[in-house]
């Protein structure tokens, strides 16, 4: 079995090392042989198609923490449909918080469309006023 060091690994993942890194601390990489001190850090091809596939679930629009729930069963024997019904799980949760905050930005629109218009009335009546006067009236004058 091939292995390469982290430099490799990123390159062959397009990824930077410091990326990897973060993905070993969070667990994305799976369980790992621990290495001794000053040894350098090894991985495989399967190393590297793990780093592919969670680059392929951040493009979906999974979050890292979404992704730990999935990635292991895509590296499990017969655990590759099971992973993907989770992730469809998860992109049409994402679908049912996308229209939600779809509902909740049509009506601040709607509310932002009648302000204005309001507004817009109060600045053409003010501008049509025969004195001139564009600001709110005097309470000198009442």
């Amino acid at each position: 079995m091939t292995q390469f060091k982290i430099g490799e690994a990123a390159k062959r993942a397009g990824l930077t090392t410091r990326c990897i890194r973060y993905y070993e601390e969070l667990g994305l990489m799976g369980p790992r042989e621990q290495r001794l001190a000053g040894k350098s850090r090894t991985f495989t091809e399967r190393d590297v198609a793990r780093l592919r596939k969670i680059q392929m679930l951040k493009r979906l629009g999974l979050s890292l923490e979404e992704i730990a729930q999935v990635i292991d069963l895509y590296f499990t024997d017969g655990k590759v449909v099971e992973g993907k019904r989770k992730v469809i799980e998860i992109l049409r949760a994402h679908v049912a918080s996308a229209d939600e905050r779809i509902r909740h930005l049509e009506a601040f629109k709607q509310d932002c469309e009648a302000n204005a218009a309001r507004l817009e009335t109060i600045v053409a009546g003010l501008e049509d006023e025969p004195d001139g006067k564009t600001g709110p009236p005097s309470l000198a004058n009442g």
